[in-house]
């Protein structure tokens, strides 16, 4: 399975980015799936996750209310709606995917088998 991300950019605080994960070969294998953050000078954390069985999400409390993760099995297609953006926000965003299709949603980065190459999201104050 190979994991595309793509949306990254530059934006002021308080404006919206939207951050696509297009997924392509195997993609019959991965299940639960997850968009992750690694900022300057810190460790990658868990931003929001979401079921392949009841499409249940999950987020974490620093971005809860301003982004919105779905996904569009049809296209194979991972997103998230980023809005009222901080400048705390800024850092590089991955994509991720798992085998399992579990009943609540993992927020450690190590279950994720698959991952995307990251996109940069840059918010100015």
């Amino acid at each position: 399975v190979q994991l595309q991300a793509s949306g990254g950019g530059l934006v002021q605080a308080g404006g919206s980015l939207r951050l696509a994960c297009a997924a392509s070969g195997r993609t019959n294998i991965m299940e639960d799936m997850g968009w992750f953050r690694t900022a300057p000078g810190k460790d990658r954390e868990f931003v929001a996750g979401i079921l392949t069985s009841d499409i249940r999400t999950q987020y974490a409390d620093s971005v809860k209310g301003r982004f919105t993760i779905s996904r569009d099995s049809a296209k194979n297609t991972l997103y998230l709606q980023m809005n009222s953006l901080k400048p705390e926000d800024t850092a590089i965003y991955y994509c991720a995917g798992r085998r399992v299709a579990d009943s609540v949603v993992v927020s450690d980065a190590r279950a994720y088998g698959f991952w995307g190459q990251g996109t940069l999201v840059t918010v100015s104050s």
